[in-house]
Protein backbone atom coordinates (compact mmCIF):
# COMPACT_ATOMS: atom_id res chain seq x y z
CA UNK A 1 0.00 0.00 0.00
CA UNK A 2 1.07 3.36 -1.38
CA UNK A 3 2.32 5.86 1.66
CA UNK A 4 1.29 9.00 0.25
CA UNK A 5 3.03 12.25 1.95
CA UNK A 6 0.18 14.44 0.22
CA UNK A 7 -3.50 13.77 0.04
CA UNK A 8 -5.32 16.64 -2.13
CA UNK A 9 -8.94 17.27 -1.34
CA UNK A 10 -11.25 18.51 -3.65
CA UNK A 11 -14.63 18.37 -4.09
CA UNK A 12 -16.98 19.31 -7.05
CA UNK A 13 -20.36 19.97 -7.91
CA UNK A 14 -21.62 20.50 -11.80
CA UNK A 15 -18.17 22.49 -12.60
CA UNK A 16 -17.65 20.64 -16.34
CA UNK A 17 -16.23 23.82 -17.53
CA UNK A 18 -13.12 23.58 -14.73
CA UNK A 19 -12.42 20.69 -13.69
CA UNK A 20 -10.33 19.23 -15.91
CA UNK A 21 -7.72 22.52 -15.77
CA UNK A 22 -7.57 21.47 -11.86
CA UNK A 23 -7.33 18.02 -12.20
CA UNK A 24 -4.61 18.57 -14.73
CA UNK A 25 -3.06 20.89 -12.81
CA UNK A 26 -2.55 18.83 -9.52
CA UNK A 27 -1.26 15.61 -11.73
CA UNK A 28 1.75 17.64 -12.96
CA UNK A 29 2.55 18.46 -9.86
CA UNK A 30 6.73 17.74 -9.84
CA UNK A 31 7.24 16.23 -6.35
CA UNK A 32 10.33 13.86 -4.79
CA UNK A 33 7.27 12.28 -2.84
CA UNK A 34 4.14 10.52 -3.81
CA UNK A 35 0.32 12.17 -3.38
CA UNK A 36 -2.86 11.23 -4.17
CA UNK A 37 -6.11 13.43 -5.36
CA UNK A 38 -8.94 12.21 -3.65
CA UNK A 39 -12.35 13.77 -5.48
CA UNK A 40 -15.35 14.39 -3.45
CA UNK A 41 -17.71 14.37 -6.62
CA UNK A 42 -21.13 15.11 -5.00
CA UNK A 43 -23.62 13.88 -7.74
CA UNK A 44 -23.33 16.28 -10.39
CA UNK A 45 -25.74 16.72 -12.62
CA UNK A 46 -23.83 17.71 -15.76
CA UNK A 47 -20.48 15.54 -17.22
CA UNK A 48 -18.44 16.59 -14.20
CA UNK A 49 -18.52 12.57 -13.18
CA UNK A 50 -17.32 11.43 -16.14
CA UNK A 51 -14.55 13.81 -16.71
CA UNK A 52 -13.52 12.75 -13.41
CA UNK A 53 -13.74 9.43 -14.07
CA UNK A 54 -11.35 9.30 -17.29
CA UNK A 55 -8.72 11.23 -15.33
CA UNK A 56 -9.19 8.30 -13.10
CA UNK A 57 -8.10 5.90 -15.70
CA UNK A 58 -5.45 7.96 -16.84
CA UNK A 59 -3.75 8.60 -13.52
CA UNK A 60 -4.74 6.00 -11.20
CA UNK A 61 -2.21 5.39 -8.61
CA UNK A 62 -2.69 9.16 -8.62
CA UNK A 63 -6.30 9.82 -8.01
CA UNK A 64 -9.25 7.90 -5.62
CA UNK A 65 -12.70 9.03 -6.67
CA UNK A 66 -15.05 8.62 -4.06
CA UNK A 67 -18.43 6.48 -5.11
CA UNK A 68 -20.59 8.17 -6.21
CA UNK A 69 -23.71 9.06 -3.95
CA UNK A 70 -27.56 8.08 -4.99
CA UNK A 71 -28.74 11.99 -3.76
CA UNK A 72 -26.74 15.34 -3.58
CA UNK A 73 -25.89 15.80 -0.07
CA UNK A 74 -24.33 19.55 -0.04
CA UNK A 75 -20.95 20.99 -0.34
CA UNK A 76 -20.10 20.28 4.01
CA UNK A 77 -21.10 17.24 4.47
CA UNK A 78 -18.79 15.92 1.58
CA UNK A 79 -16.10 17.73 2.43
CA UNK A 80 -16.91 15.70 6.29
CA UNK A 81 -16.69 12.57 4.12
CA UNK A 82 -13.95 13.85 1.60
CA UNK A 83 -11.44 14.59 4.37
CA UNK A 84 -12.34 11.64 6.17
CA UNK A 85 -10.67 9.32 2.98
CA UNK A 86 -7.59 11.65 3.19
CA UNK A 87 -4.36 9.76 4.73
CA UNK A 88 -1.31 11.40 3.54
CA UNK A 89 1.05 13.42 6.48
CA UNK A 90 -0.43 16.29 4.76
CA UNK A 91 -3.66 17.61 3.07
CA UNK A 92 -3.94 19.99 0.76
CA UNK A 93 -6.93 21.73 -0.63
CA UNK A 94 -7.91 22.82 -4.31
CA UNK A 95 -11.51 22.92 -5.20
CA UNK A 96 -12.88 22.02 -8.52
CA UNK A 97 -13.41 25.05 -10.12
CA UNK A 98 -9.98 26.98 -8.83
CA UNK A 99 -6.41 25.21 -10.13
CA UNK A 100 -2.57 25.84 -9.38
CA UNK A 101 -0.07 27.78 -11.82
CA UNK A 102 3.05 26.34 -9.89
CA UNK A 103 3.95 22.78 -10.59
CA UNK A 104 6.60 22.35 -7.63
CA UNK A 105 3.89 24.01 -5.24
CA UNK A 106 3.41 21.06 -3.01
CA UNK A 107 7.03 20.59 -2.96
CA UNK A 108 7.76 23.71 -1.66
CA UNK A 109 4.98 23.44 0.92
CA UNK A 110 6.67 20.47 2.09
CA UNK A 111 9.95 21.48 2.17
CA UNK A 112 8.66 23.88 4.26
CA UNK A 113 6.89 21.93 7.20
CA UNK A 114 9.33 19.37 7.06
CA UNK A 115 12.01 21.80 8.25
CA UNK A 116 9.82 23.80 10.45
CA UNK A 117 8.48 21.40 12.98
CA UNK A 118 6.89 24.12 14.64
CA UNK A 119 4.08 24.97 12.28
CA UNK A 120 1.45 22.96 11.25
CA UNK A 121 -0.27 25.06 8.07
CA UNK A 122 1.52 26.90 5.07
CA UNK A 123 -0.22 28.86 2.72
CA UNK A 124 0.93 31.11 -0.62
CA UNK A 125 0.10 34.07 -2.34
CA UNK A 126 -2.62 33.99 -4.88
CA UNK A 127 -4.36 35.14 -7.85
CA UNK A 128 -8.44 36.03 -8.07
CA UNK A 129 -9.58 35.16 -11.33
CA UNK A 130 -12.74 37.46 -12.37
CA UNK A 131 -15.42 36.21 -14.69
CA UNK A 132 -14.59 39.06 -17.21
CA UNK A 133 -10.71 37.81 -17.60
CA UNK A 134 -9.29 40.03 -15.26
CA UNK A 135 -6.20 38.20 -13.38
CA UNK A 136 -5.89 39.93 -10.15
CA UNK A 137 -2.94 39.37 -7.57
CA UNK A 138 -4.09 38.63 -3.91
CA UNK A 139 -1.25 38.87 -1.25
CA UNK A 140 -0.95 39.41 2.36
CA UNK A 141 0.90 43.07 2.89
CA UNK A 142 4.13 41.57 3.67
CA UNK A 143 4.62 42.69 6.97
CA UNK A 144 3.99 39.31 8.63
CA UNK A 145 4.24 35.85 7.29
CA UNK A 146 3.67 34.11 10.33
CA UNK A 147 0.65 33.48 12.78
CA UNK A 148 -0.75 31.55 15.14
CA UNK A 149 -4.39 30.74 16.67
CA UNK A 150 -4.20 34.50 18.17
CA UNK A 151 -3.99 35.80 14.85
CA UNK A 152 -6.42 32.81 12.98
CA UNK A 153 -9.53 32.87 15.20
CA UNK A 154 -10.16 36.52 14.17
CA UNK A 155 -10.02 35.52 10.27
CA UNK A 156 -9.18 33.22 8.05
CA UNK A 157 -5.91 34.21 7.15
CA UNK A 158 -4.95 30.78 4.56
CA UNK A 159 -7.08 30.97 1.49
CA UNK A 160 -8.35 27.19 0.64
CA UNK A 161 -6.84 26.23 -2.78
CA UNK A 162 -3.34 27.88 -1.50
CA UNK A 163 -3.65 25.69 2.02
CA UNK A 164 -1.27 23.06 2.75
CA UNK A 165 -1.55 21.43 6.70
CA UNK A 166 -0.58 18.54 9.29
CA UNK A 167 -3.32 16.13 8.70
CA UNK A 168 -4.70 16.44 12.65
CA UNK A 169 -8.15 15.39 11.47
CA UNK A 170 -6.92 11.77 11.03
CA UNK A 171 -6.12 11.17 14.52
CA UNK A 172 -8.81 13.97 15.92
CA UNK A 173 -11.38 13.64 13.36
CA UNK A 174 -13.11 16.92 12.78
CA UNK A 175 -16.35 17.70 15.10
CA UNK A 176 -19.77 17.35 14.21
CA UNK A 177 -20.77 21.08 14.75
CA UNK A 178 -18.41 21.45 11.10
CA UNK A 179 -21.72 20.20 9.61
CA UNK A 180 -23.83 22.83 10.41
CA UNK A 181 -21.78 25.50 8.15
CA UNK A 182 -21.42 25.97 4.35
CA UNK A 183 -17.60 26.16 4.49
CA UNK A 184 -15.31 24.06 6.64
CA UNK A 185 -12.07 25.22 5.73
CA UNK A 186 -11.46 27.95 8.54
CA UNK A 187 -12.72 25.68 11.55
CA UNK A 188 -10.93 23.01 10.13
CA UNK A 189 -7.52 25.18 9.98
CA UNK A 190 -8.21 26.00 13.74
CA UNK A 191 -8.86 22.09 14.75
CA UNK A 192 -5.20 21.95 13.30
CA UNK A 193 -3.63 24.52 15.74
CA UNK A 194 -6.03 24.59 18.63
CA UNK A 195 -3.04 22.92 20.73
CA UNK A 196 0.22 23.97 18.96
CA UNK A 197 1.61 24.93 15.54
CA UNK A 198 1.98 27.95 13.40
CA UNK A 199 0.93 29.46 10.07
CA UNK A 200 3.30 30.31 7.73
CA UNK A 201 2.39 32.23 4.26
CA UNK A 202 4.82 31.81 1.42
CA UNK A 203 5.29 34.80 -1.14
CA UNK A 204 5.11 32.45 -3.87
CA UNK A 205 2.10 32.94 -6.36
CA UNK A 206 1.06 29.47 -6.37
CA UNK A 207 -2.80 29.15 -7.20
CA UNK A 208 -5.71 30.99 -9.07
CA UNK A 209 -8.67 31.69 -7.02
CA UNK A 210 -11.82 32.01 -9.28
CA UNK A 211 -14.14 34.68 -7.85
CA UNK A 212 -18.04 35.22 -7.99
CA UNK A 213 -18.75 31.25 -8.53
CA UNK A 214 -20.20 28.90 -6.28
CA UNK A 215 -21.72 28.57 -3.01
CA UNK A 216 -19.72 30.95 -1.56
CA UNK A 217 -20.41 33.91 -4.41
CA UNK A 218 -23.95 33.79 -2.81
CA UNK A 219 -23.12 33.99 0.80
CA UNK A 220 -20.94 36.85 0.05
CA UNK A 221 -23.28 38.91 -1.41
CA UNK A 222 -24.56 39.82 2.21
CA UNK A 223 -21.74 40.74 3.98
CA UNK A 224 -23.86 40.56 7.30
CA UNK A 225 -25.06 37.03 6.58
CA UNK A 226 -21.09 36.22 6.15
CA UNK A 227 -20.15 37.46 9.28
CA UNK A 228 -23.28 35.75 11.02
CA UNK A 229 -21.92 32.83 9.99
CA UNK A 230 -18.58 33.11 11.11
CA UNK A 231 -20.12 34.32 14.75
CA UNK A 232 -21.84 30.94 14.89
CA UNK A 233 -18.71 29.17 14.40
CA UNK A 234 -16.83 31.09 17.10
CA UNK A 235 -19.75 30.18 19.23
CA UNK A 236 -19.42 26.17 18.49
CA UNK A 237 -15.65 26.91 18.99
CA UNK A 238 -15.82 28.29 22.44
CA UNK A 239 -18.78 25.76 23.12
CA UNK A 240 -16.29 22.91 22.69
CA UNK A 241 -14.06 21.73 25.25
CA UNK A 242 -11.00 20.76 22.83
CA UNK A 243 -10.58 24.74 22.67
CA UNK A 244 -11.17 25.17 26.29
CA UNK A 245 -7.58 26.39 26.41
CA UNK A 246 -8.11 29.25 24.03
CA UNK A 247 -11.45 30.07 25.95
CA UNK A 248 -9.97 34.19 26.46
CA UNK A 249 -8.73 34.91 22.93
CA UNK A 250 -12.04 33.28 22.28
CA UNK A 251 -14.54 35.49 23.59
CA UNK A 252 -12.46 38.68 22.54
CA UNK A 253 -12.79 37.59 18.90
CA UNK A 254 -16.61 36.91 19.67
CA UNK A 255 -16.56 40.37 20.75
CA UNK A 256 -14.47 42.08 17.94
CA UNK A 257 -17.50 40.10 15.64
CA UNK A 258 -20.06 40.95 16.84
CA UNK A 259 -19.17 44.40 16.21
CA UNK A 260 -18.45 43.99 12.74
CA UNK A 261 -21.83 42.10 12.59
CA UNK A 262 -23.20 45.75 14.37
CA UNK A 263 -21.69 47.64 11.39
CA UNK A 264 -22.76 45.20 8.61
CA UNK A 265 -26.56 45.41 9.81
CA UNK A 266 -26.01 48.94 9.67
CA UNK A 267 -24.10 49.26 5.91
CA UNK A 268 -27.18 46.91 5.14
CA UNK A 269 -29.80 48.80 6.63
CA UNK A 270 -31.02 46.20 8.85
CA UNK A 271 -31.27 48.61 11.64
CA UNK A 272 -33.38 46.27 13.74
CA UNK A 273 -31.33 43.22 13.40
CA UNK A 274 -28.77 45.18 15.25
CA UNK A 275 -30.75 46.96 17.56
CA UNK A 276 -31.68 43.12 18.74
CA UNK A 277 -28.09 42.20 18.96
CA UNK A 278 -26.91 45.13 20.85
CA UNK A 279 -29.28 44.77 23.31
CA UNK A 280 -28.20 40.97 23.47
CA UNK A 281 -24.56 41.71 24.44
CA UNK A 282 -25.66 44.01 27.01
CA UNK A 283 -27.51 41.75 28.61
CA UNK A 284 -24.67 39.04 28.12
CA UNK A 285 -22.14 41.04 29.46
CA UNK A 286 -24.16 42.39 32.43
CA UNK A 287 -25.48 39.13 34.13
CA UNK A 288 -22.75 36.67 32.34
CA UNK A 289 -19.11 38.10 31.87
CA UNK A 290 -19.62 40.69 34.68
CA UNK A 291 -17.61 43.54 33.21
CA UNK A 292 -19.79 46.31 34.88
CA UNK A 293 -20.91 50.03 33.70
CA UNK A 294 -17.47 50.78 31.95
CA UNK A 295 -17.74 47.73 28.97
CA UNK A 296 -21.63 48.91 28.44
CA UNK A 297 -20.43 52.52 28.52
CA UNK A 298 -17.53 50.89 25.81
CA UNK A 299 -20.55 48.77 23.95
CA UNK A 300 -22.75 51.96 23.18
CA UNK A 301 -19.95 54.16 22.37
CA UNK A 302 -19.15 51.06 19.71
CA UNK A 303 -23.25 51.24 18.99
CA UNK A 304 -23.31 55.23 18.28
CA UNK A 305 -19.65 55.05 16.13
CA UNK A 306 -20.99 51.78 13.74
CA UNK A 307 -24.94 52.35 13.73
CA UNK A 308 -25.01 56.06 12.09
CA UNK A 309 -28.97 55.77 13.70
CA UNK A 310 -29.26 57.82 16.44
Amino acid sequence: MTQYTVSIFMLTYNQESFIAQTIESIVNQKTNFDYQLVIGEDCSTDTTREICEKYVELYSSKIKLLPSLKNNIGLIANYMRTIKECDGKYIAICDGDDYWIDEYKLQKQVDFLENNPDFSIVGTNLYKLYPDGRLVESQKDGLKSNYEFSDLIFNNVVPSVTALFKNVPKEEPLPNWILNFPYGDWPTYLWVIKNNGKIHILKDFTAVYRMEIGISAKIRKSIAAIIKINLDILKNVLADSNFKNKKEIIIKSIYATEISLLAGYNREKKYLKGLRLFIKMIIRKENKWKTGKFYTFSLFKSLIQNLNIL
